[in-house]
């Protein structure tokens, strides 16, 4: 079976959003300084908790460290997380590839209810713009 053209656009354009939006910092992460960013429609979701977007953002400024990697797999995840909760897709997988001391590279791999997978690579620019 082939991924219809609408869900595949669909689909990509939901990653870059979960990916790029900048979600609002919880109380606990660590900022550069008191803003804590994130979309204002978070402050009154329609279902309680929903938030939009990530917190790859907070990476911004960090070095690249094993731990920065994983940070960033985590809010990907957390990120996308709701394509899983809402039935979208039967799994997302976080690729990651370091490329030199401050680029990191993402991918994501959906895997469709059906079965099928649609590898997800964000344009360069965006990856650019975000560091990671």
């Amino acid at each position: 079976m082939i991924i219809n053209d609408d869900v595949e656009v669909s689909l990509r354009r939901a990653v870059e959003i979960s990916l790029f939006t900048w979600r609002r910092a919880n109380t606990s992460d660590r900022a550069d300084d008191d803003e804590r960013f994130g979309w204002w429609g978070d402050s009154y979701p329609l279902v309680a908790n929903d938030r939009i977007g990530s917190r790859l953002w907070l990476l911004r400024r960090r070095k690249l460290t094993a731990e920065t990697i994983g940070a960033a797999v985590m809010y990907a995840q957390e990120a996308l997380k709701w394509l899983i909760d809402d039935g979208h897709v039967a799994g997302v997988q976080v690729l990651t590839q370091r490329a030199g001391h401050s680029r990191l590279n993402m991918g994501v791999v959906l895997t469709l209810p059906s079965g099928e997978r649609l590898d997800i690579y964000p344009h360069e620019d965006w990856q650019v713009l975000y560091a990671v």
